[in-house]
């Protein structure tokens, strides 16, 4: 097994034995160093979003004091779902090295299939998404885009 990869498993490991959540563990890896790690805590902080990859993108990074992870590298015990996968995008994640399938954690409970049939529109969404149009609102998109000192991502 791949060093960092170990270090992801290990990760997961913990996450079960401490009964934190699912069997998923990650680390981001910059210049052949971890710079973060963590596992999934959805269980112990009742938290939907506490996905071993977010986490570690939190820790990584703060520690890097930078919102995008260019030059990373995340290993995972298990293929990231959907939320996770907008994520890695979002910090600009190199590369994304996983273990397990996305049809591995169907088989054990984890099945982010309807999510993704979702987003390719194969299926209808079962949640209500209600536009409401408020032109305080949209100002709020021009006076961000118009401000000079804005930080884009």
């Amino acid at each position: 097994m791949d060093p960092f990869m170990r270090e992801a498993f290990l990760e997961a490991k913990r996450g079960i034995e401490a009964g934190d959540g699912g069997p998923f563990g990650a680390v981001i890896v910059k210049d052949g160093k971890i710079i973060a790690s963590g596992h999934n805590e959805v269980v112990k902080t009742n938290d939907p979003t506490a996905h071993a990859e977010m986490s570690v993108i939190r820790k990584a990074s703060a520690k890097l004091q930078n919102f995008k992870l260019e030059g990373c590298s995340l290993y995972v015990t298990g293929e990231p779902c959907p939320m996770c996968f907008s994520a890695i995008h979002w910090a600009h994640i190199d590369r994304v090295y996983y273990c397990n399938t996305k049809e591995d954690a169907a088989r054990i409970g984890f099945d982010d299939s309807l999510i993704t049939e979702i987003i390719l529109g194969k299926k209808k969404d079962p949640v209500s998404f209600i536009h409401t149009a408020d032109q305080q609102c949209k100002a709020l998109f021009t006076e961000w885009y118009e401000d000079p000192d804005k930080i884009a991502y």
